[in-house]
């Protein structure tokens, strides 16, 4: 078996709402999709592609390389199937593994059975065939298994990626309630910002979005920040294959010529804590950073580009009550000090955002976790006319 030139079904997870961006991105890297769905993006491509794939995409999950379909009605029809794979072609006698399962049958009660029927037929099966087995276990840094099974229809995947790509390796501490940095890069696709123009983000937190738009902005993927993926246990695998695509990442970051992007925050912790990250991105020196009150944040004159809020929501956070005025403030600020610029509020209350006054162009639907989430989109051009409160 020819692991990694066989083509088969790629499957590129993501977070609910984001896969319109994600086809977005895989379409730039000369893929075609086959189907798009709520939480990812089908094609047909190599585990060759899944490198190139796992490297690139910013709003993805994860990257699933199926090896077979099959029926089965319980558990001992999915171990027999399995059993009958010639694991030893994937994994190494040697080596380490884990499984990991989305699974809707009527006889399991628990997906971690489940897993444990698809482990003991590889461990099976490697006994059988050489008298030894591989170590298995919980951690994701190794081969990853992945087994889909909904009602009858089974599918078992090799997980490219491992550890989910949703962090792009930067954020080592988060600081309160922060964004996932797929979730940022997808909002920034979605916002349509130009890449070259200013952006600004007041309250900033631990920098996320400002950070996603600095690595946006000069081509910078995720790939050239993390360093250990799944497919790199496989049998087969060759450093080669990796380092042409790294390569390839470092060659395609681009300098912006007068890039500004600006990101204050309230708390000196916070302006703290963002310039470490952005210094692990990589990208801190092309970030202006500022200690100040949200309406305190420099706006240039006579300029155009984007501010971004990403405000508390009131449910996790703060009380709601003093969240109503800070609503109103963020409205004002947009309405008197940000004219011809364009301003994006990112929320999960849709309650507080009628507070800022101002009628949005646009209302993009996100998810984060499970909060029903917006990103507000205002054309903030002289003469902008509020609504009544």
């Amino acid at each position: 078996m020819q692991l990694f030139t066989t083509t088969s079904r790629i499957i590129i997870t993501c977070s609910n709402r984001l896969s319109p961006f994600l086809q977005m991105e895989i379409a730039a890297l000369g893929f075609t999709p086959e189907r798009i769905f709520k939480t990812g993006v089908e094609l047909k491509g190599t585990l060759l592609d899944c490198i190139k794939l796992n490297l690139n995409v910013r709003c993805a999950s994860q990257v699933l390389f199926s090896l077979q379909e099959f029926k089965a009605d319980n558990a001992d029809e999915l171990y027999k199937t399995l059993i009958d794979f010639s694991w030893e072609d994937i994994l190494h006698v040697d080596g380490y593994f884990s499984i990991s399962s989305n699974v809707d049958n009527p006889t399991i009660n628990n997906s971690l059975f489940a897993n444990v029927k698809v482990k003991d037929a590889i461990v099976d099966r490697f006994r059988n065939k050489t008298g030894e087995r591989p170590n298995s276990g919980p951690e994701l840094d190794k081969t990853v298994i992945h087994l889909y099974w909904k009602e009858s229809l089974a599918e078992i995947f090799i997980d490219t990626s491992g550890e989910t790509l949703s962090k792009h390796g930067y954020r080592k501490i988060p600081g309160k309630a922060p964004m996932l940095e797929s979730l940022a890069a997808a909002t920034l696709l979605a916002s349509g910002w130009d890449r070259k123009s200013i952006f600004i983000n007041p309250m900033c937190g631990s920098g996320t979005v400002a950070i996603e738009a600095v690595l946006l902005a000069t081509n910078r993927k995720p790939g050239l920040l993390r360093f250990n993926y799944a497919f790199m246990h496989l049998a087969g695998y060759k450093t080669a294959m990796y380092e042409d695509e790294f390569n390839k990442l470092e060659a395609q970051v681009i300098d912006v010529c007068g890039l500004q992007v600006i990101a204050t925050d309230i708390s000196a912790d916070a302006i703290h804590i963002s310039k470490i990250n952005a210094g692990i991105a990589g990208v801190e020196e092309l970030i202006e950073f500022e200690v100040c009150d949200f309406e305190e944040t420099t706006i240039p004159e006579g300029e155009n580009g984007v501010i971004y809020f990403n405000p508390e929501y009131g449910d996790r956070l703060g009380v709601e009550a003093e969240l109503e005025i800070t609503y109103g403030r963020i409205g004002d600020f947009l309405k008197k000090k940000c004219k011809g610029y364009f301003g994006y509020i990112f929320t999960g209350n849709l309650e507080l955002a009628k507070k800022i006054g101002l009628k949005p162009k646009r209302r993009i639907e996100f998810y984060t976790s499970k909060i029903d989430c917006r990103l507000l989109e205002y054309e903030l051009y002289s003469g902008t006319k509020r609504t009544d409160r």
